[in-house]
């Protein structure tokens, strides 16, 4: 098994591709080991010590490192990778993923928030996928979009120009109503 990896924005962390699907249906971020009950992947790469975040997409897993060099931690997340697609186990043991629930918004704004999340979901979320990260919506009021960040995007110091320049100017273009993008 060959697993590539891809540096991202985020300094703390890598991209791991293996080659085969990870998530057949959304994403999963687990950014404590407690967290991570419900993946068997995430456990183990948890059990490393230096493993401070995981984040699963449909073929990439994003690691979030501490303090730990990434010369010493990636030879033993590239082992724990390959160990746990050998052994045949799940990859997540209940349902697929912990995508955040649809959204806070006024059903006044239906129209708006419609055009919002198509955005995101064609223009955005695959761009940010690239970088190991996605972004998911959860909320519009008084236009204001707030979305999170999660898996590379999360803690990365490019995401807040990431926000305020790409997709709040996007979402501005699209839809006049929108004022501001903010991160939760």
């Amino acid at each position: 098994m060959f697993i590539q990896t891809e540096a991202t924005p985020n300094p703390a962390t890598l991209k791991f591709i293996p080659g085969r699907s990870v998530l057949s249906g959304g994403t999963a971020d687990y950014r404590a080991e407690d967290d991570a009950n419900e993946s068997p992947l995430a456990a183990r790469l948890f059990e490393i010590t230096g493993v401070t975040g995981v984040f699963l997409g449909s073929d990439f897993i994003s690691v979030t490192k501490g303090e730990t060099d990434w010369q010493h931690l990636k030879p033993a997340i590239l082992g724990a990778i390959m160990e746990h697609f050998m052994s045949g186990a799940p990859v997540v043991t209940t349902g697929e993923g912990n995508d955040v629930a649809e959204g806070n918004y006024d059903p006044a704004d239906e129209q708006i928030v419609s055009t919002i999340k198509e955005l995101l979901e064609t223009r955005v979320r695959p761009a940010v996928a690239q970088d190991g990260g996605d972004i998911t919506f959860q909320g519009f009021r008084k236009g204001i979009v707030y979305l999170q960040m999660r898996g590379a995007c999360s803690g990365c110091p490019s995401s807040t120009a990431t926000l305020r320049h790409g997709i709040e100017n996007l979402l501005r273009h699209f839809c006049p109503e929108v004022q501001e993008v903010q991160a939760i």
